[in-house]
């Protein structure tokens, strides 16, 4: 490796090796995840019964009032891509007939929250959205949504963006974060505490509307609220690579090096001091009219998570104790029934000591309770069961490039889940002697992804770390749990807010 590529190397942040790891990566690939099965109700996801349900609504908000909870929020992405089809008319003839897409936006375009907004920046213009429309100036009215001049929609990230419109006022998803906080979220000190992980040319703006949206709540609803930021680290940009894998060099000279996907916030995550931790996706809100079912089983599975971990405790206590019948037998009730893990064949043939230090280097891990939507076509990782080095079987979520769909039996598991995760998640992080786990040694490095790119004209081959919820969390204990299809709400596309789900 030449000076000047380890002196940017070490610039980043870096170490050398890790470089050198991820040039190896990119020669040899990454092996496929050996899923057994899908994980389904009965076999890995719990569906909560009524009255499972009514017992966590019940005894989860006294539990959380003594504990750290923290909401989880990463915010960092731009709302370009959001916007993908408004910027290709914007580039275009100006002729909407030729886009369904774009005629769909212009027919419903009072619907949308900003809708008041850009009839403004219109009117300063001299204009307004129904003059521009029938003079047929409708790259006019999109120029002004998009550009720095009118909203700067096109620049700013989806958390900043109006997406609900009420009587009175309009949301942001930040704003509506700090609502849905209220309804789960409250826990020592009665404070809501919020982390976004913001891109720095972004973290002025979100204060902004934090600084709006945080005290009217507060004096509103009479809680607290602790709003804090973290930036993706450069040290977790990885290294890419032409097609033969060699390293990308711009035209400057200089090795190119990108962001490794929602993968890099396990650092983000790392550093976060919380006893509870939800995550949730930025775009994932519904307007309040809506937010009950999100209340019912984030209170749930936040309920459930602190449940599993008090037994999860009382069984490592035990086997402190001391390794007898008793301790063990305990330990593997809560590994095999609370946690759902199922032991390697060579189990049974160990002694009682051997099973006693197994099962403690099992159930001392990160927890986390992931909720679980049944699958309606939606990309995203699936839950399956999981083979581990140890012969054990693990839940896991998989990603469809994690899984060889070249194997006819491995397409045949893939193809019978019946659920995807929609990123709900409630983890807890430190140990059962009040220690935070370092996240970093549960990541399984074997499950990164390559991606083709380009920049500049050029092809480029680009490396993503384990991704937050699939790899990253691979050494974690999992507890699937099934949850409503309304509490996944995502808007990948400016259209999106016109389902009637982001209608106020």
């Amino acid at each position: 490796m030449d000076k000047q590529l380890e002196k940017q190397i070490l610039n980043q942040g870096m170490s050398v090796d890790n470089v050198k790891e991820q040039l190896s990566n990119f020669k040899e690939g990454f092996p496929f995840l050996p899923i057994v099965e899908a994980a389904t109700i009965g076999n890995g996801i719990q569906a909560l019964t009524e009255a499972e349900l009514k017992h966590y609504l019940d005894t989860y908000p006294k539990k959380a009032s003594q504990k750290e909870v923290v909401k989880f929020v990463p915010a960092s992405g731009a709302a370009s891509r959001m916007f993908k089809d408004l910027f290709s008319f914007l580039e275009g003839d100006g002729d909407i007939t030729k886009s369904s897409f774009i005629q769909k936006f212009f027919t419903h375009i009072e619907k949308f929250a900003f809708y008041d907004d850009l009839n403004k920046s219109l009117e300063k213009a001299g204009s307004s959205i129904k003059k521009a429309m029938e003079s047929g100036q409708h790259q006019l009215v999109i120029s002004h949504l998009l550009n720095e001049d009118g909203l700067g929609y096109g620049q700013l990230p989806k958390g900043l963006l109006k997406f609900h419109h009420y009587a009175d006022h309009d949301r942001t998803p930040t704003y509506e974060h700090f609502m849905e906080g209220i309804l789960y979220g409250l826990g020592k000190g009665n404070t809501v505490r919020l982390h976004f992980t913001v891109s720095p040319e972004h973290e002025e703006k979100f204060k902004a509307e934090v600084a709006e949206v945080q005290p009217k709540l507060e004096k509103e609803f009479g809680v607290k609220f602790e709003v804090s930021y973290s930036q993706q680290k450069k040290s977790t940009d990885t290294i890419a690579v032409n097609m033969d894998n060699s390293p990308f060099v711009e035209e400057d000279g200089t090795i190119l090096f990108r962001p490794a996907g929602h993968g890099a916030l396990l650092e983000n995550l790392n550093d976060i001091e919380g006893d509870v931790i939800f995550i949730k996706n930025i775009d994932n809100e519904v307007p309040d009219r809506l937010k009950d079912p999100t209340k019912e089983y984030k209170t749930a599975i936040g309920g459930l998570l602190l449940e599993v971990q008090e037994k999860v405790f009382e069984a490592l206590r035990n086997l402190d104790s001391g390794i007898d019948q008793n301790s063990v037998s305990n330990a593997e009730s809560v590994f095999s029934q609370n946690l759902g893990g199922k032991l390697p064949d060579n189990y049974s043939g160990m002694t009682l000591g051997e099973k006693g230090k197994y099962l403690h280097h099992k159930l001392n891990r990160p927890i986390r309770v992931c909720g679980m939507v049944k699958n309606t076509g939606e990309p995203g990782g699936g839950p399956f069961w999981v083979k581990e080095d140890d012969g054990s079987l693990s839940l896991q979520i998989a990603e469809t490039a994690q899984i060889d769909l070249n194997d006819p039996s491995q397409k045949e598991i893939f193809q019978s889940s019946t659920h995807f995760n929609p990123v709900d998640l409630v983890c807890a992080t430190k140990n059962y002697k009040g220690e935070k786990f370092d996240l970093l040694q549960y990541r399984d490095m074997r499950t990164g992804f390559i991606t083709e790119k380009s920049k500049s004209g050029r092809d480029l081959k680009a490396l993503e770390l384990p991704g937050l919820w699939n790899g990253a969390m691979a050494g974690w204990n999992t507890v699937f749990v099934e949850v409503p299809l309304i509490t996944f709400n995502p808007v990948k596309t400016v259209n999106d807010l016109l389902r009637e789900e982001h209608q106020g």
